[in-house]
């Protein structure tokens, strides 16, 4: 596979060992605000766009949904190095954008003005950015163009759609205030952390049909959602530390009935091993006031409705199709 038109190595910041790291890979538009310019982009087209990128270089981007995330997994770093200085096991970021080098100056710049640990800049002229994603060990990419995310859980064997690629989410450009460490990640449960085959029984034979489904499913494990992996590399972090020092938290904040449904998923996350240090079963009521409370730097929802009711209260989230 040919490597990207360019890659730009960032010498500021000690370079991870991607076999050990958990990668992320962010696109421009997820991590800084683009939007303006990307509509300059949509109307004036590419000459136009690098022309104004070049003209702004030295002008930092606003950040963007992403951003108080990536910030805050640095925050992780440094607790993890402070206990042990040896220690690969970290969070890795780059930055993968459809960007020319040209206009990338003002990428890397903005990284610099805020002092982000970013590994890696990749400025790729295919359409497909995503091809990259596995030789780069990416464990979780988030973008803001739906093609991207879809493109990156295809990625790998098509036998096993979604779960062969890479863990990957759709952020939504909003106003989003940064909240205070530690780095706190919200999932949901059917089709995020988990499949989605209670999702198909209740739509093909009702609540009733789901609820009778799980319990005689109770037993059985139920299968693995799109950010299931990614979800086991937070938890191999979360566990460096006690609880009470951990520097992750995270959140299952889930439709399902804790008293019909919630038992199943229990045990799932047992047998996985996977600790969630806080389980919300909402029995269908909306996420977003306990995501308000929260306050998590990262929501994964495959519901379009629990997105807005998260964006409605601030919350950075991030949509799995």
């Amino acid at each position: 596979m040919a490597e990207p038109e360019s890659t730009v190595i960032n010498i500021d910041v000690k370079q991870k060992d991607p076999s050990k790291a958990l990668v992320i890979a962010v696109t421009t538009r997820a991590i800084f605000n683009l939007e303006e310019e990307h509509k300059l982009y949509l109307e004036k087209g590419k000459e136009e766009y690098t022309r104004h990128q070049q003209a702004n270089q030295d002008k930092p981007l606003p950040p963007g949904t992403a951003f108080a995330f990536i910030q805050a997994a640095q925050y992780v770093n440094e607790k993890i190095l402070e206990s042990t200085p040896a220690e690969k096991g970290l969070f890795d970021i780059l930055v993968l954008s459809n960007n020319s080098p040209e206009s990338g100056v003002r990428i890397i710049n903005s990284a610099k003005h805020y002092g982000l640990e970013i590994s890696k800049f990749c400025f790729v002229s295919d359409e497909d950015s995503t091809q990259y994603l596995k030789s780069h060990g990416v464990k979780l990419f988030l973008s803001a163009d739906r093609t991207d995310v879809c493109n990156a859980l295809r990625r790998g064997d098509l036998t096993l759609p979604c779960l062969a690629g890479v863990s990957a989410a759709l952020v939504f450009q909003q106003e989003v205030q940064a909240p205070s460490t530690p780095l706190r990640v919200v999932f949901d449960g059917d089709a995020v952390l988990f499949s989605d085959e209670t999702d198909q029984v209740f739509r093909e034979q009702g609540l009733e049909g789901a609820v009778q489904y799980e319990r005689a499913m109770e037993a059985v494990p139920m299968g693995e959602g799109p950010l299931k992996a990614f979800a086991m590399h937070l938890g191999k972090m979360r566990k460096k530390f006690s609880q009470e020092k951990s520097p992750i938290r995270t959140y299952l904040v889930t439709a399902r009935s804790g008293r019909d449904m919630g038992i199943r998923a229990i045990k799932t996350l047992r047998e996985w091993g996977l600790a969630i240090d806080e389980a919300f079963f909402m029995d269908g009521a909306p996420k977003g006031p306990i995501l308000a409370q929260i306050q998590p730097h990262i929501f994964f929802d495959d519901g379009l409705h629990n997105i807005q009711g998260a964006q409605n209260e601030g919350v950075p989230s991030a949509w799995v199709p």
